[in-house]
């Protein structure tokens, strides 16, 4: 990343977590720890190859650890790393816009957010 060069700060920000289910995952990774299949029923539009290439890229950054427990079969278990608990409040705010926004729509988010309009 560091040989890109960005236009400006937007453009840098979008280029870690731009992506259709980035900033869904970072979310859902922002209290605990999931393991993939729990990040897979959270998520149920993304396909498995979609969501395994999002985490990968979310990994390459250096956003999102990822662990295997040797476990028959073996668990792979993703957390954010203190450079992806940074990005949170960011996430946070864009959760706040959309609720916001659907508020003027008229509709309820369907996720657990909900209850907080």
């Amino acid at each position: 990343m560091k040989e890109k060069k960005f236009n400006c700060p937007v453009e840098a920000t979008l280029s870690l977590i731009g992506g259709k289910y980035k900033p869904l995952i970072l979310w859902h990774l922002r209290e605990s720890s999931l393991h993939y299949m729990e990040l897979q029923r959270l998520i149920p539009g993304a396909t498995s190859k979609m969501l395994s290439q999002q985490l990968h890229d979310l990994e390459d950054c250096g956003m999102v650890d990822r662990e295997v427990i040797p476990e028959k079969p073996p668990k792979t278990i993703y957390s954010l790393t203190p450079f992806g608990q940074s990005i949170i409040p960011v996430i946070d705010a864009m959760c706040n816009w959309g609720i916001d926004y659907l508020n003027k729509l008229e509709m309820k988010p369907s996720c657990c957010l909900a209850s907080q309009s």
